[in-house]
């Protein structure tokens, strides 16, 4: 990951060098490889560089190739191929061997704000389209690349870091009790584009912003899709798309020779895992790939390191183990170097900065298995689905696939479903009774307590509606991500 910072004075206020070259040199954790800043009159750009890609071995940015449109980006672009072809259409020629940033540039200059809709991977990024004297900025589509701003008294900044916002003096520390509020009821923040204090907002994933005219917009650009299905006739054609697609979205994070995986002993990391290995031999005669594997050798019953130890075996790789016996809980609170911007609850964060800081000794490029779950999982109510839209044959053939495959057995979640249908309520935990009682009533935290609890209802895909909605639950995936963002540059 790279660190980028702007700054656009609304009300024409040339930008102060020292405080955005400060800025940025506060980003240097997220970008070893350089930095540099751009200023024109009331904007500027900075920007601190990681390398991950042989693309990216001459990369500089901010970046322009006309002097009139500026871009400063952390971002990897994925299906390159596809792209290239794309803006080879478009008359953008010989761009091959260039950077992310450059395809980011034509592809704003080819389709403008549409842009976001051709690109793919994870990004985060602003564009200074002088011409048109507009701001334009993006983050991709979970959420993965962190992007904050704040439009305070004239000033727009964004930032990669939320600390980082926090050098602006136009920024106050005013806290925002509402994201609180969420903390202390729920562990994290719920709302997906504010943050813990008043000044600061997030750029939710999958949305983009504008300022031009004075005005400052923000849209939505993609949804998780709804519509259109996958149908074949042989099992194993399902099988080999899946593959496939697998291959693709692997190949597309490993352009480099050195790399990591998170590797359990389960079913999710060790298949990322197997395709890494297959890929970078096909790419390179001379490559790395090692497993990286937290486990517990004394204080609870764990078979992870025996598991995973078969399976880096069998793929033929080697594996590290970090053994977390000996952490204490809440014990990263005690490091001097400990910078986290907002109210965290991980009882085990300390093992996951140290294991964090065993890859990153190794590689700069680590894989996982992390989602998997929600994009595979079988749905609980796919029968009741199929039944409710009277689609019997579809039904038959299923079911008579299920128990060729399975055996006679009751599909699964059916006990859970059957009871949820008697009248009992899921389960959910119980409302904290230690809150104090005025700022309780003063935010109504009994009723948001209701609303984030509530039975979701059946909207969304009309298959699958536990995959939909755990894929769409953008607050929990940007927790995710911002907590791995944070732990790798403490």
């Amino acid at each position: 990951m790279s660190g980028i910072v702007g700054i656009l004075n609304t009300d024409g206020e040339p930008v102060e060098r020292p405080l955005l070259e400060g800025m940025t040199r506060s980003l240097g954790h997220r970008g070893p490889d350089g930095q540099d800043v751009w200023i024109s009159a009331q904007v500027g750009f900075g920007h601190s560089m990681l390398r991950i890609s042989p693309e990216s071995e001459y990369e500089q940015q901010p970046y322009s190739f006309d002097g009139q449109t500026w871009v400063t980006a952390d971002a990897r672009i994925d299906g390159r191929e596809e792209l290239l072809k794309e803006l080879e259409s478009q008359g953008c020629l010989h761009l091959n061997t260039a950077p992310d940033v450059e395809l980011i540039w034509h592809s704003y200059c080819v389709w403008g704000v549409n842009c976001v809709t051709h690109l793919m991977g994870d990004f985060a990024f602003a564009i200074w389209d002088a011409p048109r004297k507009r701001l334009f900025c993006a983050r991709d589509h979970f959420g993965v690349k962190p992007f904050f701003y704040t439009f305070q008294s004239n000033r727009f900044v964004f930032s990669s870091t939320l600390n980082n916002l926090r050098l602006h003096p136009a920024v106050s520390d005013k806290l925002n009790d509402r994201a609180i509020g969420d903390f202390l009821l729920f562990g994290s923040n719920k709302e997906v584009s504010t943050t813990t204090f008043s000044d600061i907002q997030r750029l939710a994933p999958a949305h983009y912003l504008i300022w031009s005219d004075g005005e400052l917009r923000l849209n939505r650009y993609w949804s998780v899709p709804t519509d259109g299905q996958v149908r074949y006739r042989k099992e194993n054609d399902y099988v080999d798309h899946f593959k496939e697609l697998l291959h693709h979205a692997v190949k597309d994070r490993l352009r480099t020779n050195r790399a990591a995986v998170t590797m359990s002993g389960g079913l999710d990391s060790p298949t990322v895992a197997a395709v890494a290995k297959k890929i970078m031999a096909e790419q390179n005669d001379s490559f790395e790939l090692h497993a990286h594997t937290i486990v517990f050798d004394r204080l609870i019953p764990d078979q992870e390191r025996y598991y995973a130890g078969i399976v880096a075996k069998a793929i033929g790789i080697p594996i590290h183990y970090l053994a977390a016996d000996g952490y204490n809980l809440f014990g990263v609170w005690d490091r001097s170097n400990l910078s986290i911007p907002e109210p965290a609850s991980g009882p085990l964060m300390e093992y996951d900065f140290d294991f964090c800081a065993q890859i990153s000794s190794h590689s700069r490029v680590a894989l996982t298995g992390y989602g998997l779950d929600a994009a595979l999982s079988p749905s609980h109510t796919y029968l009741w689905q199929m039944l409710k839209r009277l689609r019997f044959d579809r039904l038959g053939v299923d079911l008579g696939n299920y128990l060729l495959s399975r055996g006679p057995r009751p599909p699964y979640g059916i006990l859970t479903k059957l009871k949820r249908l008697a009248g009992k309520q899921r389960w959910r935990p119980i409302y904290p009774t230690w809150l104090n009682k005025e700022f309780e009533r003063n935010l109504n935290l009994r009723a948001r307590w209701e609303e984030i609890y509530k039975t979701p209802k059946s909207n969304g895909h009309p298959l699958r509606p536990e995959s939909y909605q755990e894929l769409t639950a953008a607050a929990a995936w940007q927790n995710v991500f911002e907590y791995f963002d944070q732990v790798v540059n403490p």
